[in-house]
């Protein structure tokens, strides 16, 4: 048997136990360790604001079927292979794995499904690596310029990623805004040169010469926030949406400078890479880059929380509840 999390209705899980799939010659079978919670897509769903009708990940074969109740969900497992079928290396007996698979106790995957966790990098930091993986296709998308001005919105765990990639590029200055005070504080240890809560941002628009800054990310998965990104920007400015808003609405002023100012909004997702930059990049060079990036972060003070697998109900409680409870949440197997 294994256990397996499922999401049953809005703001309702459970962990039910099931048969193990059976293994084919060419599959193993993981045994996990740690998983992480995502306190944006996984919120969505358990608050019931995910679109209907949509596949869950055409790009993910663990996540079959659409988002509709009931579902299995997650991407972020780190394990131990301990089972192998008839066809599989013996190379890959023992070792640690990460996979883009649900929050589950045990799961089968073939080898090319799986991707070896580098030795010496502990298991909750490599249940970081989409996390950090998405950071680093923010920064792709949004290709920061030396001295630039950069205004990150949103300091979860992904907005704290990116501010650390985007503190590696030679700009004027790196700017975070964000309500919660353990956030911002985590955010100037990863490089931000000032954070700045919500209700002092008004003035970012008008710094400078010219004014305004270059580049906003708007990472807050609030609607609202979008505004606050066309405030802060100047003329030509650009901003990188990575927000999922689900089914929550965004009701954008475009009335305003908006057009005059010929800003540039764009949408970015790690599902897929950006068009124009496919000609030198590849999928595995982006995770390549990922894995380098969580080397250089502290990842103890990233995870707030542990909670363990049979518990799983508890830990989105607390990210419901407001995301001053916690910065990343990850349910433990062991």
């Amino acid at each position: 048997m294994r256990r397996s999390l499922h999401f049953t209705a809005p703001r309702t899980v459970s962990i039910e136990r099931e048969r193990r799939p059976d293994l084919d010659p060419e599959e193993v079978l993981v045994e996990s360790t740690v998983s992480a919670v995502s306190s944006g897509t996984e919120l969505l769903i358990y608050r019931g604001e995910m679109p209907r009708g949509i596949p869950t990940d055409e790009t993910i074969d663990a996540l079959a079927g659409d988002l509709t109740y009931p579902l299995k969900y997650g991407y972020a497992t780190v394990g131990e292979v301990t089972t192998l079928g008839t066809g599989v290396d013996d190379r890959w007996r023992g070792r640690r794995v990460f996979a883009f698979t649900p929050h589950e106790s045990h799961f089968t995957a073939t080898p090319d499904e799986l991707v070896p966790v580098p030795d010496g990098m502990a298991s909750e930091t490599a249940a970081l690596l989409p996390t950090a993986e998405t950071a680093t296709n923010l920064v792709l998308d949004g290709r920061p310029r030396i001295g630039e001005r950069v205004v990150v919105l949103g300091a979860g765990t992904i907005g704290l990623l990116t501010t650390s990639a985007l503190a590696s590029f030679p700009l004027e200055r790196l700017t975070v805004v964000e309500p919660v005070a353990r956030r911002r504080r985590i955010a100037d240890r990863l490089g931000a040169d000032e954070t700045i809560h919500p209700d002092r941002a008004a003035g970012l628009g008008d710094r400078g010469d010219p004014p305004g800054a270059d580049l906003a990310y708007e990472l807050s998965g609030a609607p609202e926030t979008l505004d606050d990104a066309l405030d802060v920007v100047g003329y030509d400015g650009r901003i990188v949406v990575g927000s999922w808003y689900g089914r929550k609405r965004a009701e954008t002023d475009l009335g305003g400078f908006f057009h005059r100012n010929r800003i540039d909004v764009s949408s970015s997702q790690v599902s897929t890479l950006a068009p124009d930059l496919r000609g030198r990049w590849t999928k595995e060079r982006r995770l390549d880059v990922a894995w380098e990036r969580l080397r250089d972060v502290d990842v103890d003070e990233l995870v707030t929380h542990r909670v363990a697998f049979e518990n799983a109900p508890e830990a989105y409680r607390l990210l419901d509840d407001g995301p001053e409870n916690a910065v990343q949440v990850v349910l433990t197997h062991e």
